[in-house]
């Protein structure tokens, strides 16, 4: 079997340390991290157990997980509905694992996370692949319903949106229901930027959408929550019997995740209220920065309500469309490290859009606005 290449993010990242760029490519922020979970995950390694914990999850893991989401989104759950699992991508293998039988076909939306299409094709399944429409990056739901055929047996989702930051209406959710029911599918939905909405824009999980609550999976991340990205503690949340069936696949793929992070997740996720609206603001007020700041050098920034991310539209912004070509001539040539948003496609890319991410500090984002100014200004 073909090894498969290295992720786009990986490749940036590894020319932003050779060339000495600024890295507004992978995800990650470069700020602070929370006190709160460190002294948390300090606590739970010298007062609980370093053994394995429970395969599914510590209960008070699971239980918090059950209650931030009846805090936050109205959902009515419980520690059975939930799986911890080791990161957020490892929730989409289990899940997938569980729910794909070889031939099985899957409609996957573009532009999307890569890890989907390889954990569809590791499994044996097929997918069928449609696309958001850009510059708005809507659902075609008429080509949705035209892809689901005799042998399609799920659709997975992600609102909001990576890399475009879009998220799916609530409307959006119950078409989507409507098919699933009148052709039995499965959900699989990437929720893992549910925290990181900064327009007021609701978040809405197909487990909230009736026709879908007993056929849908969420994914989420405390990750993205906390913004400890290398903690890797994330979950899949569905209704118990699907639960069970991940957890069956999740056993076999890394057991457990370290229970000292667990704690601190559960904790976390216990937080006021405040605490998550402080979260929310310091993020909101540097993506006010980054996209003032292009917006005041000619760059056309599209809208999006959440994620760490903006998306440059490159033609409307005086550039070349080539973004593949583009973000390789900025990491070298403006020192600023950026990901076309057509890596985040499996067929037919959109080739005339850069995603930026804007949680670095803001003298680190007032520098990538300047160098990234000079850079664009011998386009005239």
């Amino acid at each position: 079997m073909k090894a498969p290449a290295t992720t786009i993010f990986e490749h940036m990242s590894g020319l932003a340390r050779e060339f000495g760029a600024i890295n507004l490519g992978q995800g990650f922020p470069e700020l602070p991290e929370p006190p709160e979970l460190i002294a948390a995950a300090q606590a739970a390694l010298a007062g609980h157990s370093n053994q394995y914990p429970p395969m599914r999850g510590i209960p008070e893991l699971r239980s918090a997980v059950a209650h931030y989401y009846g805090r936050t989104q109205g959902l009515n759950l419980s520690a059975d509905n939930v799986v911890a699992t080791s990161g957020g991508t490892e929730a989409l293998a289990a899940s997938l694992f569980a729910l794909v039988a070889p031939d099985d076909e899957v409609i996957l939306v573009q532009p999307l996370y890569d890890a989907y299409l390889p954990l569809v094709q590791w499994v044996g399944g097929v997918a069928k692949v449609i696309s958001l429409t850009p510059p708005e990056w809507t659902l075609p739901l008429d080509a949705l319903a035209a892809a689901i055929g005799p042998k399609t047996r799920g659709i997975v989702l992600n609102t909001p949106n990576n890399p475009v930051g879009t998220m799916l209406t609530r409307a959006e959710l119950e078409a989507v229901g409507a098919l699933a029911q009148a052709h039995d599918l499965w959900v699989l939905c990437d929720e893992v930027w549910e925290a990181m909405v900064f327009d007021g824009t609701e978040h809405v999980s197909p487990l909230a959408i009736p026709t879908l609550a007993s056929r849908a999976i969420k994914v989420g991340s405390a990750g993205k929550i906390f913004s400890m990205t290398g903690w890797k503690v994330g979950w899949a949340v569905a209704a118990p019997d699907l639960a069970a069936r991940i957890a069956a696949r999740h056993q076999f793929l890394t057991f457990t995740t370290p229970p000292a992070l667990q704690w601190a997740a559960a904790e976390g996720l216990a937080l006021p209220d405040s605490w998550f609206d402080a979260q929310r603001a310091r993020y909101a007020g540097l993506k006010a920065r980054l996209v003032h700041g292009l917006e005041a050098a000619g760059f056309k920034v599209l809208p999006g309500s959440g994620t760490w991310f903006i998306t440059v539209d490159l033609a409307a912004s005086g550039l070349p469309a080539d973004d593949a070509a583009l973000a390789e001539r900025l990491v070298r040539e403006a020192g600023v490290a950026s990901i076309p948003v057509s890596a985040f496609y499996a067929e037919a890319p959109e080739t005339g859009y850069l995603r930026l991410c804007f949680t670095k500090e803001e003298v680190v984002l007032d520098e990538a606005v300047a160098r990234l100014a000079r850079f664009r200004e011998q386009f005239g």
